[in-house]
């Protein structure tokens, strides 16, 4: 062997071990805190803590409805449009449409009339009184759930879904935790009595929450926190970065889920009963519109479990068709022969969810 060999295959070996020395090095396991730092979290959220100020302005005006004020589309559609980012920017193109071509025109024509869900004559208006008065359109569907709980599918969670798939920052995370109405105090809770409730999705996802640390609520927790860990952590913790993202996004729809099935059992207790009041007819058309909500704002959301025809299916079985005219207050006139497909609703999502008999006896607390 010549020097310039004997140098050469020194080199080699050097390279080899040195390799291999980073290869055995070991990355330690990702320390997760027991809380979550809140140290930027207000600078960080106040775009998204805009955006649900003008979701709840939005709201607040379509609720006006209810007591028998005319609502005017293109107020609501303002309202909708106003801000950078505002709700148009931020959801969906396909709930955009429905918006802005549908349902805001309908349920102007809705607004100062009376609905009867047997008579159906007019364009629908109020019914049921006090605390049990809203607003449906002539075929009993609440068009308030679909501006409400829709944009908490096809604005919230698709902003959760977008943020989480971009490139997550702490400040992601915050913004995360924001958009879905909570806080880094994690308050479980939406009583007043707390200093920061929880609101909007978050406050749906503590409703089905078992406040015994294994709930749904604790798992959005934990993972909020684990994901923070791992963006803090650096490159080396991506697995676990991508492993809470998919676990946080998961969460949210089975939160989802449940909710739907909450609304579910409420409207076929409801209309369980016999001899019914108007005020119990309307409670279960809004329960029925709730349902409707939740599901139909996921649909065109990238990235879900739950797939855009398997939405469809269930939207038929609720008697509100994305793409169709809706028949809900078949719901109120023919209780026996349209109660099963709810509990269709409920059985389809059970299987989708992979959730237990009893998740679907919990899922009946609200």
């Amino acid at each position: 062997m010549t020097i310039k060999q004997a140098i050469l295959s020194v080199a080699v070996c050097a390279g080899i071990f040195s390799s291999c020395k980073d290869k055995d090095k070991e990355i330690p396991a990702l320390t997760i805190p027991n809380n979550y730092d809140s140290t930027s979290f207000k600078a960080n959220s106040v775009t998204q803590k805009a955006v649900l100020s003008q979701l709840k302005s939005l709201v607040d005006e379509v609720k006006k409805g209810r007591t028998g004020n005319p609502l005017v589309a293109m107020t609501l559609k303002a309202l909708y449009e106003t801000g950078n980012p505002n709700l148009k920017s931020v959801g969906t193109a396909y709930y955009d449409e429905k918006l802005s071509n549908e349902w805001f025109g309908e349920i102007e024509k809705a607004s100062g009339g009376t609905f009867n869900p047997t008579l159906r004559t007019g364009e629908g208006g109020i019914f049921g009184s006090g605390t049990s008065a809203y607003l449906f359109d002539e075929n009993g569907l609440e068009i308030e759930q679909l501006i409400e709980k829709g944009m908490f599918g096809s604005v919230i969670y698709k902003h959760v879904s977008d943020l989480l798939n971009g490139t997550i920052s702490s400040a992601t995370v915050d913004q995360v935790l924001a958009i879905l109405g909570s806080n880094p105090t994690f308050p479980n809770t939406t009583s007043s009595k707390t200093s920061q409730p929880d609101a909007f999705v978050a406050g749906y996802v503590a409703r089905r929450d078992k406040n015994d640390g294994n709930g749904l609520y604790s798992q959005l927790k934990s993972g909020l926190i684990k994901l923070q860990a791992a963006v803090k952590g650096g490159l080396d913790y991506n697995k676990e970065r991508d492993e809470a993202a998919a676990s946080i996004r998961l969460i949210l729809e089975k939160a989802n889920a449940a909710t739907i099935i909450n609304y579910c059992h409420s409207v076929t207790s409801l209309l369980s009963n016999t001899e019914l009041t108007d005020n119990q007819k309307a409670s279960a058309l809004h329960a029925l519109g709730e349902s409707i909500g939740f599901t139909h704002g996921y649909k065109t959301i990238p990235n879900k479990k739950i797939t855009d025809s398997q939405i469809d299916e269930i939207l038929v079985l609720l008697n509100a068709p994305s793409n169709g005219q809706a028949t809900c207050y078949k719901f109120i006139t023919e209780p026996l022969e349209q109660l099963p497909r709810l509990a269709d609703v409920i059985s389809k999502l059970k299987v989708l969810y992979e959730f237990t008999d009893q998740d679907i006896i919990d899922f009946k607390s609200n």
